[in-house]
């Protein structure tokens, strides 16, 4: 069931300027003088990383399309030209919020709380002795000046490298000559100053200007400044010339190293003529010059934030063990998978344990002597990953394990297929999943041998299968042994690893099979009930809805009378409370200390209400060119607990921002507004 969009670019947002709201809300916490200080430095560096990311990609990507000569308007109605004109605009904006923030707000703060960003010149003589000890064992060795002149071109300069441009002076001919230094990203961006005391900090690149004498010896250091570019770090895998897509991707990660510029980072008191060089010597634009107060790249800013200071950061929280699994810590392998047995078991991280419920599922499993097979679809994980470890075990113990490993997971990709060699070594069976198509979906599969023959447990969840973001990332999860849904999984695997299609899944929605066109029937059947004079209510909890078609389907449904409530944390192409096309959408943004990450979709089918969740937004990409799936919550408890959820989300009093039907954003916060993450965090520990 395909309709065509029939959204007008007026009653669209764009999807990069709709980002950069987003990361507006970002920068809104940060700014935020109610929150604690350590917390919103922290905000200000994933302020800071999120720009990185939307520059090497969506940034990329408009300018390829303007490059190639393209002229065509997107749905939003914007040109390549007149969308990177805007992005500029907006951009320049944030980028003076962010500064303002940092050197107005957040560094007067932090020196209230005796925390101190320094400079060389306010360094006491002991500092600077410590410095210097730190300078000659840490920093030198691994510093490469590289000069410029007709036997030395001009050196090339990575991604996301900091770097001094430094003007030297020969003292004889007085002959002038540019360098560029390497800030190196192995050791920490802000140094402390005194061995003991972490309560002054100093740049990095301070401490290597400060000695540029030892780097340039003899000569007369005229200038310096720092600067930083970012490249164009997309991947164009092509998967259909490739006949190793692992070797294909490492050949393509090496490429991605020498992706073209897209912006040039300087301080803003930078002289002229330097400038001008570098933007030469780059070959990238002035318009893609943004020039602010150092120091630049405030990603490093997490060396503040992690500081020991627990009253300058959100009160300590510890993720509760589910109640169904609330005795289960001193059981052996048979007593817990009888647990999962006995009843589904709904799981809402991190306010319950990922690691005592979920990596306890799949770890059991590697050491159970019963178990047969582990199959497990893997997108993100980190570095030293227990669940990772588990899978390597069970296949050294003679356990049948499949690892479907998506190798194309955004700026993971060397990761993932360090960990898909140390897999296949192991003895695992490692696939990549369907040809064209990313798998995102989050799904585990255990197979057991029991007094009564074979059985199956399975997990399936909104988020990745990563320990550490499972402790900051909200998402939501199901232990089951349901039969209808571990078949479900083995169809689902068994079409992931081998030659298998037109299967049909009875808890699962999957895509690019059928996702698109169940979830717009549902939708249908909302707007037929209220055209019938029914209840009709949708509500949807997401990362994202960018697709023109859901967009329609749902102005739709407005139109019908139907009552929508979404609760979206980035991107939002639609437009609420609009005369005759959204009066009955309501949206809302909700940001903190835990990221949103779960996806929920609720119908309320004229009473016989049905809850999905899952890892797929309303994206072209989710939709199309993904494996992604959302599973159907059955078991009634789980069901209320869900729209309890959604109730508590939409509730007035809760902190948020609200869409405006401009498309802009408001938020609503104060002493009369509650957190809700905090709220949870209360709810959770009410439940032991």
């Amino acid at each position: 069931m395909a309709l065509q969009p029939l959204v007008e670019p007026r009653d669209l947002v764009d999807r990069e300027l709709s980002w950069l709201d987003f990361n507006s809300r970002v920068l809104n916490l940060a700014e935020d003088e109610n929150l604690p200080l350590l917390e919103r430095v922290r905000f200000l560096s994933i302020f800071s990383s999120n720009l990185d990311d939307f520059f090497m990609i969506r940034v990329a990507s408009v300018k390829l399309k303007l490059e190639s000569g393209a002229t065509f308007t997107n749905a939003a109605g914007y040109s390549p030209q007149s969308l990177l004109e805007e992005i500029v605009t907006k951009v320049h904006m944030l980028i003076d919020r962010q500064s303002k923030c940092l050197h107005t707000s957040i560094i007067p703060a932090l020196q209230r709380q005796e925390i101190h960003l320094v400079h060389w010149n306010q360094l006491v003589e002991a500092e600077r002795s410590y410095i210097k000890e730190i300078f000659d064992a840490q920093i030198f060795p691994v510093l490469t000046p590289l000069a410029v002149d007709p036997s030395h071109p001009f050196p090339y300069i990575s991604g996301l490298s900091l770097s001094l441009a430094v003007i030297v002076k020969h003292p004889e001919t007085k002959e002038e000559y540019f360098a560029r230094v390497k800030v190196p990203n192995v050791l920490p961006r802000f140094i402390p100053t005194h061995k003991y005391l972490r309560n002054r900090f100093i740049p990095l690149e301070e401490i290597i200007a400060a000695h540029l004498g030892e780097l340039f010896p003899g000569m007369i250091i005229e200038d310096y400044y720092t600067f930083r570019l970012t490249r164009n770090e997309d991947l164009d895998l092509e998967e259909e010339d490739s006949e190793n897509i692992l070797e294909t991707m490492e050949q393509e990660l090496l490429r991605r190293k020498f992706g073209p510029p897209v912006r040039l980072e300087v301080e803003s008191d930078i002289k002229s003529v330097l400038l001008e060089r570098l933007i030469s010597e780059l070959e990238i634009s002035p318009r893609e010059v943004i020039k602010y107060q150092g120091p630049l790249d405030l990603t490093g800013l997490n060396v503040i934030a992690d500081l020991e200071r627990p009253e300058l950061r959100y009160t300590s929280h510890r993720s509760q063990l589910p109640r169904e699994l609330k005795d289960s810590e001193e059981l052996d392998s048979d007593e817990f998978f009888e647990l999962i047995s006995r009843e589904e078991i709904l799981l809402h991280h991190p306010y319950e344990s990922f690691s005592s419920s979920v990596v306890r599922f799949i770890e059991t499993a590697a050491l159970d002597p019963r178990v047969l097979a582990i199959k497990q679809t893997l997108y993100r994980t980190s570095g030293d990953s227990p669940i990772m470890e588990a899978l390597i075990e069970a296949a050294q113990s003679g356990k049948q394990v499949l690892a479907v490993v998506e190798i194309r997971a955004r700026f993971d990709e060397m990761a993932n297929v360090r960990w898909a060699r140390k897999l296949e070594e192991a003895g695992v069976h490692v696939v990549y999943g369907l040809m064209g198509l990313k798998t995102h979906a989050k799904l585990s599969l255990v197979v057991r041998s029991e007094a009564d023959g074979i059985k199956r447990y399975c997990h399936v969840g909104t988020g990745n299968y990563n320990p550490k973001t499972a402790r900051a990332y909200e998402d939501l999860g199901l232990l089951s042994s349901d039969p209808e849904l571990c078949d479900d999984l083995s169809r689902l695997f068994n079409q992931l690893s081998g030659f298998v299609s037109n299967i049909g899944f009875s808890r699962l929605i999957v895509a690019p099979r059928s996702l698109r066109s169940e979830l717009l029937k549902k939708i249908e059947r909302e707007i037929t009930n209220a055209n019938l004079g029914k209840p009709a209510k949708i509500r949807f909890k997401l990362n994202s809805i960018l697709d023109e078609v859901f967009v329609d389907a749902l102005y739709r449904a407005s139109r019908a009378g139907v009552e929508i409530d979404l609760t979206v944390r980035g991107i939002c192409a639609l437009k609420p409370g609009r005369k005759s096309i959204s009066e009955n959408i309501k949206v809302r943004s909700i940001l903190g200390r835990f990221l949103e990450h779960s996806r929920v979709y609720h119908f309320h089918n004229d009473g016989n209400d049905e809850f999905w969740i899952g890892s797929a937004d309303l994206m072209n990409r989710n939709l199309d060119r993904r494996i992604e799936t959302l599973l159907r919550i059955d078991h009634p408890k789980h069901k209320s607990r869900i729209s309890e959820l959604l109730d508590l989300y939409s509730r007035s009093e809760i902190a948020r921002w609200e869409m405006l039907e401009d498309g802009s954003w408001i938020r609503k916060n104060g002493e009369e507004f509650v957190d809700l993450q905090e709220k949870l965090i209360e709810v959770m520990h009410g439940r032991k």
